[in-house]
């Protein structure tokens, strides 16, 4: 037979926004050291208290139109020289401080072309040269951006933090015959936890009581309730329906799948789409160059321009400067990331890294495993086939017995079909046979279960056409002696068909594998319209059979659930692994997790990813034609620090909208 310490309590990793030159690990200035630029923490702000988190700019606001009233509208006497002056400053100070506060900050760790450096030239510039009106304009607007940032990356972390909510710090333990309240980090293995309705688990377990319903969205993205009958496994983060339920603890609290969940997800930010490594490279080389360059506009002409003024060229210079802080670069584009990441978690989809939703949009291929991927993995025996010579309750026992050392769905089925193993039975010298199945030995005499290979590799030979039975055939040999079989049929997936035709629709290739003989592959792939299948395989001839994809320079992504799987997983270009039912090693080798183990996760993994490289690519286009076209503008005097503010915060907040834009898809 063919076998295929964390404890999270806050999300720290998160898109770095900080712009231009700021060091990686630095926060954004929306979120500097937990503050906005009123200086007030986020956390605040969960109140919906807006106005407080806006205050500092409604204030500059509000005196910046006084201020132009009096200058343009209402002329008043006394609004002149230094009465003007201060009243401007003061306008200022309220969103100028903090980011001269941040400036500062960054040029102390040697960090000087920052963005807040870059801001604090230009405005304090445009004081110099008496532009107040247009230095205030620029600082507000600026900062009213950036605090729209921090909402921006608020709200797309909190998706992924609401995960942290699914997992109750503390249970309800039953020991002798009273319930006590304990934290859950405390709770042992083989403890009994008491589920109430409406409460959340908090540890991995195995169902008491006879039945409950689940509602399992913390873990799948679905919140249909699930069914779950006596012996089966419930995962933390799952919500009990309307009656009490009784759980045995089968994992430790950091061990469970929520906790490896919460891990997997708060880490996937660290590994970095090539878009945002490139961006990141080029923010810290572009920067300067744009100082250099705004310096160059300054001075060069006074050599080359008859009636120079400086005034004139500085503020063109000072344009310059505003245009180019790179900020709806540096920003949108790991918001997109990590907004594609989110909203696939939100549908229960685990990406391990941006770079995997860049992976993936790019895939040819589609490798699919059989058993326990396009199939439900719970076998059921159909049919069994003793030979006369054999006493075929005796046989059965022995199979049990041995099946019982391997947790593979065909040995589940086994077992259900066989009942509780016989205790007097004592195999010796048990081994399992990587693709083939189980052996061991009984009174000297060999016990073989498994498929026909295992019987082929042994010299056993066997009266029967193994191709000509359609259901997956369980071998049996005892003594060298060809004893019989078991046949056992697995249902497709209700959504499998469909996912085979969502893949075909996005212009991927889709190819089935499996360790199953040919005929039973073939029966499934008929079913589903894949044309091109292979059975009979072994864990090497799969990764053989992918290399073979690979070596005509196309993307392959590989989907399995089984230990088998785990090598051909890490080789492909995007591993996927089905959660539910999938093996521990193949999940810790995969790139992308499918948490509710539906096939049609796939397709909408790999459209996740194309829709996330798209925003993210209109994002780079837009800022760049536009701050191109206003930079060119700006240098030839043709715009003023309006434009210049516009070119700024204005994409920036264009391409943030549009970033966030994914989280409100239907995939």
């Amino acid at each position: 037979m063919i076998h295929q310490d964390i404890e999270v309590k806050n999300i720290k990793t998160k898109p770095k926004a900080s712009c231009a030159c700021s060091h990686d690990d630095e926060p954004t200035h929306a979120e500097s050291n937990g503050h906005d630029h009123d200086g007030h923490d986020h956390e605040h702000n969960t109140d919906g208290s807006l106005f407080k988190l806006f205050l500092p700019s409604i204030i500059s606001f509000v005196l910046l139109l006084i201020g132009i009233g009096f200058d343009n509208y209402f002329p008043q006497n006394w609004f002149t020289g230094l009465v003007r002056i201060a009243w401007y400053v003061i306008a200022y100070l309220p969103v100028g401080l903090p980011v001269l506060r941040e400036a500062y900050e960054s040029i102390r760790k040697g960090d000087i072309f920052s963005e807040f450096f870059l801001m604090c030239i230009a405005t304090i510039g445009a004081f110099g040269i008496g532009e107040y009106p247009e230095g205030v304009a620029v600082m507000l607007f600026y900062t009213i951006g950036e605090t729209f940032q921090g909402m921006a990356v608020k709200r797309a972390k909190s998706s992924i933090k609401s995960l942290l909510d699914q997992r109750p710090d503390e249970v309800n333990i039953i020991e002798n015959n009273t319930t006590t309240r304990v934290k859950a980090k405390d709770v042992k293995i083989g403890a009994i936890i008491q589920l109430k309705a409406g409460e959340k688990l908090g540890l991995d377990g195995e169902l008491l009581s006879d039945s409950a319903s689940f509602n399992t969205a913390a873990l799948t993205g679905e919140s249909t309730p699930s069914t779950k009958r006596k012996g089966e496994t419930v995962l933390a983060g799952m919500i009990n329906g309307t009656t009490i339920a009784e759980v045995k603890v089968t994992t430790a609290y950091n061990d469970s799948k929520l906790s490896k969940i919460l891990e997997l997800v708060q880490n996937a930010t660290t590994k970095k789409a090539p878009a945002e490594l490139f961006i990141r490279k080029f923010a810290k080389i572009y920067t300067p160059i744009v100082v250099y360059l705004a310096i160059a506009i300054c001075l060069l002409p006074m050599f080359f321009v008859e009636h120079y003024v400086f005034a004139d060229w500085l503020y063109r210079a000072l344009v310059f400067l505003v245009i180019s802080c790179p900020c709806a670069l540096v920003i949108s584009i790991p918001l997109g990331y990590f907004g594609g990441i989110g909203a696939a978690s939100r549908n229960g989809i685990l990406f391990k890294g941006s770079n995997f939703l860049d992976s993936i949009s790019t895939i040819q291929n589609v490798v699919v495993d059989k058993t326990g991927t396009m199939t439900e993995g719970v076998f059921k025996v159909q049919e069994v086939v003793i030979k006369p010579d054999f006493d075929k309750e005796e046989i059965l026992k022995l199979v049990n017995v041995l099946e019982s050392n391997s947790t593979h769905p065909v040995a589940t089925a086994i077992h259900n079909y066989a009942g509780p193993t016989d205790s007097s039975i004592e195999l010796k010298n048990i081994e399992e046979i990587s693709g083939h199945g189980l052996k061991a030995s009984l009174n000297e005499k060999e016990l073989h279960v498994g498929n026909f290979k295992l019987l082929d590799k042994y010299g056993i030979s066997y009266d029967i056409d193994p191709s000509a039975i359609v259901y997956t055939t369980i071998a049996i040999a005892y003594d060298k002696k060809f004893a019989g079989y078991l046949t056992i049929a697995d249902e497709i997936k209700e959504d499998a068909q469909e996912t085979v035709s969502k893949l075909k629709s996005l212009g991927v290739k889709v190819t089935m594998l499996s360790g199953d003989k040919l005929n039973v592959v073939q029966f499934v792939a008929d079913k589903l319209g894949i044309s091109k299948v292979f059975g009979d395989l072994l864990p090497e001839d799969k990764v053989n059979k992918v290399n073979e994809i690979k070596a005509k320079n196309e993307t392959v992504a590989f989907v399995g659930d089984g230990v088998n799987d785990a090598p051909v997983i890490a080789l492909s270009t995007v591993g996927i692994a089905m959660g539910g039912l999938g093996s521990d090693a193949a999940i810790e080798t995969a790139d992308v997790v499918i948490q509710d183990d539906k096939p049609s996760k796939i397709a909408m993994a790999i459209n996740i990813g194309k829709q996330t490289k798209k925003i993210v690519w209109q994002n780079i286009t837009l800022a760049f034609a536009v701050k191109a076209f206003v930079l060119i503008l700006g240098a030839g005097g043709l715009a003023t620090m309006w434009e210049a503010v516009f070119a700024d915060v204005g994409v920036a907040l264009l391409a943030i909208l549009n970033a966030v834009r994914i989280q409100k898809m239907k995939f």
